[in-house]
């Protein structure tokens, strides 16, 4: 019998291949109409490695790194030969640990003093990796094999991982002598691997740059932020200081049922930070008049506006809210995006002409009638007098808050700006981070359904365009903040998933949101299930679980 071998469509075209057939092999075939680096295919839904074998019977789509599932390959594909690099020139027990996000980069330390000479030594062998090509192989081993592996080479943070882990079989990724573990998948070889820079920030860390999803596959240029790092890094001691600094260390905490006193540790901290925040706005309080709160989606804006101003209030302050939200332009007049739907989150869709008189005759003393955006019928309605006290301060939350654009009129004396962000600073491990994005796109999952009756997939259908937004109109503006406050909480992944592992299991295999759906899973899993019982009525977190003592939604 004649074997015809596997048909598959690809690029719009049914074409067939011989059986053994790699989707490497089809990107080789098809190399001119690649610009970006390919990192991942698509087949039957399913995202799969390049060094995988085509199935056919259906459309076979590739995605570069400009691709969100593409990108975290990339990334963590680059974090891998950063590790083994750095293993190779310094020793096959140098401990690395991959930090935060700063910047489109993500720091990263090193349990040895760093000088820049090194840091040009780790670059150069990290290019010199690349281009001999070493190839990336996945091997699936049994899990105790793992983590006996991973306690003889030091690697405890992973092996302590894995203890909480219940699968039979675990999948490693071995370069050359080195196995690691990582939740995506990965490049096939290191040769894509060639996109990047490595920056000396101090004895402790650099910082790994790499292309993004936004940067056109480009690697951008490194913009310190020292008050961001600054908190980040105060947020480090406090997790350390809790000696809970990975996955494991939270889970051991849950099994022991000590969960409580840790929710209520972590709580008076953040309640605190915020505390010394409204101090340090009272102490200027005869200058200041104009408090303006900008973040990401599900920071936690809502319930730390309201905290804020009962602190304020208690030293003798009234605080007066307006939301941005307030401004908006007609419906008819807000600007379209390319797929003609509203684009409700550029500037030019805000009233900025009228906010920013508005505002101003509120600080000369003068009555206004502020408008209430009415998103029903999509038109401002004029029904709101306001004018402030001798001891009143406005108090304004929106996207754009900290865009230099609003109130250029009003000297920066007179403005307090205020970036508020989960700050994510606990890890899986010392290689796999927990992204803010992922934090705050689970709080917003669970907040959708709850509040909204939102399906996961509707949340995740639109969390493309939120991700998309910020990029635009609130992360360039970071550094004009006064201050930064962290509202990530270290108890809270337990919690999140409690809520959002149920509704994540819910996305059917056949929609095209269940790669995403999956790998939330996944990161879940990590994490042992903590109850509700004992967060505060007052808790940052109670905005998305409910049970807010404020009225948030």
């Amino acid at each position: 019998m004649i074997d015809e071998g596997i048909k598959a469509i690809v690029f719009g075209e049914e074409k067939t291949f011989a059986r053994g057939t790699t989707f490497e092999d089809i990107i080789k075939e098809y190399k001119d109409k690649f610009e970006i680096p390919i990192v991942v295919a698509r087949e039957k839904g399913i995202y799969k490695e390049l060094s995988e074998l085509v199935e056919g019977g259906s459309e076979i789509e590739f995605f570069d790194l400009m691709s969100g599932e593409g990108n975290r390959i990339y990334l963590n594909g680059l974090i891998y030969l950063l590790i083994y690099s750095i293993r190779e020139l310094y020793g096959k027990k140098t401990k690395v640990f991959v930090r935060y996000s700063i910047d489109k980069g993500l720091y990263i330390t090193v349990d040895k003093k760093l000088t820049k000479d090194m840091i040009k030594e780790i670059k150069n062998k990290m290019l010199e990796v690349s281009e001999q090509d070493i190839k990336i192989t996945p091997r699936n081993v049994s899990r105790l094999e793992a983590i006996d592996y991973f306690e003889k080479n030091g690697d405890t943070d992973k092996s302590s991982m894995l203890k909480y882990n219940t699968n039979s079989y675990i999948t490693l990724y071995q370069l050359g002598h080195m196995y690691d573990f990582y939740f995506s998948k990965m490049p096939t070889s290191t040769g894509v691997l060639n996109r990047f820079n490595i920056e000396y920030l101090n004895e402790e860390g650099l910082v790994l740059m790499f292309p993004h999803r936004y940067s056109n596959g480009e690697v951008s240029k490194y913009h310190h932020i020292p008050q961001r790092f600054d908190v980040y890094h105060e947020y480090q001691d406090w997790v350390r200081i809790m000696n809970i600094t990975n996955a494991a260390d939270l889970n051991d905490i849950v099994s022991q049922g000590k969960m409580g006193n840790l929710i209520r540790l972590d709580e008076t901290i953040q309640a605190s930070r915020l505390l010394n925040i409204a101090r340090e706005i009272h102490s200027h309080k005869d200058r200041l008049k104009i408090i303006l709160i900008a973040g990401p989606s599900s920071s936690g804006k809502t319930t730390t506006s309201i905290k804020l101003t009962n602190y304020l209030t208690s030293f003798g302050i009234n605080p007066v809210q307006i939301s941005m939200d307030d401004y908006f332009v007609s419906r008819k007049k807000t600007p379209k995006k390319k797929d003609g739907t509203y684009d409700y989150e550029c500037l030019e869709a805000v009233n900025v002409e009228l906010f920013n008189e508005n505002v101003d005759k509120l600080l000369n003393g003068e009555e206004i009638v502020a408008p209430v955006y009415n998103f029903l019928t999509g038109e401002p309605e004029y029904k709101l007098p306001m004018k402030l006290g001798k001891n009143d301060v406005l108090v304004i939350e929106g996207i754009h808050a900290l865009n230099p654009a609003i109130l250029s009129n009003i000297p920066r004396s007179k403005k307090y700006k205020m970036y508020i962000s989960p700050m994510t600073g606990i890890s899986i491990d010392n290689h796999n981070r927990i992204s803010t994005s992922d934090n705050r796109l689970l709080r917003r999952i669970i907040r959708d359904n709850r509040t909204r009756g939102h399906k996961v997939e509707k949340t995740l259908a639109s969390w493309k365009d939120v991700r998309e937004g910020e990029e635009k109109y609130i992360f360039p503006y970071q550094s004009e903040a006064n201050v930064t406050f962290n509202t990530a909480l270290i108890y809270e992944l337990g919690i999140l998933k409690t809520y959002a592992e149920p509704l994540l299991y819910s996305v059917d295999p056949k929609s095209e949101y269940y790669n995403e759906a999956k790998r939330l899973i996944n990161l879940l899993k990590t994490f042992l299930p903590m109850p509700s019982e004992d967060i505060p009525d007052d808790s940052l977190l109670r905005e998305f679980i409910g049970g807010s003592c404020f009225k948030v939604t």
